[in-house]
């Protein structure tokens, strides 16, 4: 079992005080390198989601200066620096990532904090400079309301971190729902807050199973938005349940990310872009590269390239040292990744590399070697699902035509990269590219300081930038005469 003290209470926080489930169901969290079980958490339900979104309402009634926002976002930026590695050790147990990715990960948070305290003063009300129609025309940006916070398990501090910040620089009062497979790292974030002396019902979790917290988010009156990480299948699901009461809806959903190499790229940077890119979380990242497709002239120095940095990776538990990749979340991740390459393979795929995981180390875990398939078929399924895993797949193509309409042939348009030195094709590419997130000749992912979302059914609102900040807020016009 896990010891930590930012643990000291496996429970929700509700109205400012630390609450269990009205039942004595328990979940399960478990170490995916290791299959040890680290806690046991309350399994929050109807009853207690109820509680969180009445306590949130209440506290809607005593709104907080923009100053005492700031200074609480600025509390929480300083205070997830001093835990930094503690909280990037939770993370590493319970989600299984390099302990190195881990600390990143918690300082890649703490932006979000610092960023939205230093925007708040675009909320200050915003008088139009002519007067109309012989009246005084004033734009006030009010807060939505209760939020309701769903998170996934791959970036269980940063994607908590992503909403929560913003919503609270609003003036917003939160209910979040952590991915129940990773509920620790929450669980010690909270821990925090405690010690800031947050008013009672701004901040509150719940801890649970998705169905029965996600429903009440959806019917009860008083959530006016839901800001939702996952699946594009749940974010169906949201929508639909959500509709008939009117909420507004924030989606950052699935992913099926085409990294573009052209003929004229610098191979060797696009390799070690693609290493950084697509090996961070052993691949499980909305915004890593699924579809790697290669122009044909460069596709056999590429793969051999990409083939022998892959061969040389570590794969290990995250919590020591010199551990490249990780575990894979569970099981069912491990079966989803394996049905993909063989799939692949059977329909033709060559597989010019891997990343053996030593079966002293596997013993327990739910590892998946890191592997390279080259001559990826037309019809192979990871060009239309996302494999969330450790693979990089090249498919190849002859035209810039041609690498545009690969690319754009997905469901999905969340994030893309390009990698060719000539600038009129970059401008022609770019235009055509229907993504959030495009890097060129990079393969960097989001920061706090520029809005980021998706297009197609990777979903509609953003995160990060001031358009992030929008996103909680609610426009007013004041007419006075």
């Amino acid at each position: 079992m896990i010891a930590s003290p930012l643990l000291q209470n496996l429970s929700g926080y509700i109205n400012g005080r630390w609450v269990g489930a009205s039942t004595s169901e328990k979940i399960d969290v478990f170490n995916p390198a290791t299959g040890d079980l680290l806690a046991r958490v309350p399994n929050m339900a109807a009853d207690e989601t109820t509680a969180a979104v009445e306590a949130a309402s209440a506290a809607l009634d005593s709104p907080q200066s923009p100053d005492a926002r700031a200074a609480w976002l600025m509390a929480i930026h300083d205070a997830l620096h001093r835990e930094k590695q503690e909280l990037a050790r939770i993370i590493t147990l319970e989600q299984g990532k390099p302990l190195r990715e881990s600390v990143v990960e918690v300082e890649y948070s703490a932006q979000f904090f610092k960023f939205f305290a230093s925007k708040i003063d675009a909320l200050a009300p915003s008088p139009l400079p002519e007067k109309l129609r012989n009246a005084q025309w004033t734009v006030h940006h009010r807060p939505a309301g209760v939020v309701g916070l769903i998170t996934p398990w791959n970036f269980p501090l940063a994607m908590l971190a992503k909403k929560f910040a913003p919503a609270l620089a609003a003036g917003c009062a939160i209910v979040a729902k952590p991915a129940d497979l990773t509920p620790l790292t929450a669980i010690a974030l909270w821990h925090l807050l405690d010690q800031l002396s947050l008013p009672a019902g701004v901040a509150n979790l719940v801890i649970g199973r998705p169905a029965p917290v996600g429903d009440v988010l959806c019917a009860h009156p008083a959530v006016r938005l839901i800001s939702f990480t996952g699946s594009t299948e749940v974010g169906r699901l949201l929508m639909r349940n959500s509709a008939p009461f009117v909420k507004r809806l924030s989606l950052e959903l699935g992913g099926n990310a085409p990294f573009i190499v052209m003929d004229d790229a610098d191979i060797p940077a696009a390799v070690d872009a693609l290493m950084l890119n697509k090996f961070r979380c052993a691949g499980q990242t909305c915004v890593c590269a699924n579809r790697i497709l290669v122009q044909s002239k460069v596709a056999d120095a590429f793969a051999a390239e990409i083939s022998k940095r892959v061969a040389k990776l570590r794969v290990g538990n995250g919590i020591e040292p010199g551990t490249d990749i990780g575990p894979l979340i569970n099981q069912a991740a491990v079966e989803k990744v394996k049905r993909h390459v063989d799939d692949a393979l059977r329909r033709g795929a060559t597989k010019p590399a891997d990343a053996p995981v030593d079966p002293s180390i596997a013993a327990g875990g739910t590892f998946y070697p890191p592997t390279v398939l080259d001559k990826l078929p037309a019809d192979a399924v990871m060009l239309q699902e996302e494999t969330f895993g450790p693979i990089i797949a090249i498919r190849r193509f002859e035209t810039e035509a041609d690498g545009i309409s690969l690319a754009n042939n997905t469901i999905y348009g969340l994030a893309a990269y390009l990698f060719t030195t000539d600038t009129q094709r970059i401008d022609r590419m770019t235009r055509r590219l229907r993504f959030g997130h495009l890097g060129i000749n990079t393969a960097t992912g989001p920061a706090a300081e520029a809005p980021f979302g998706g297009m197609k059914q990777s979903g509609f609102g953003r995160e990060g930038g001031i358009e992030g900040l929008m996103e909680f807020c609610e426009p007013q016009t004041v007419v006075t005469a």
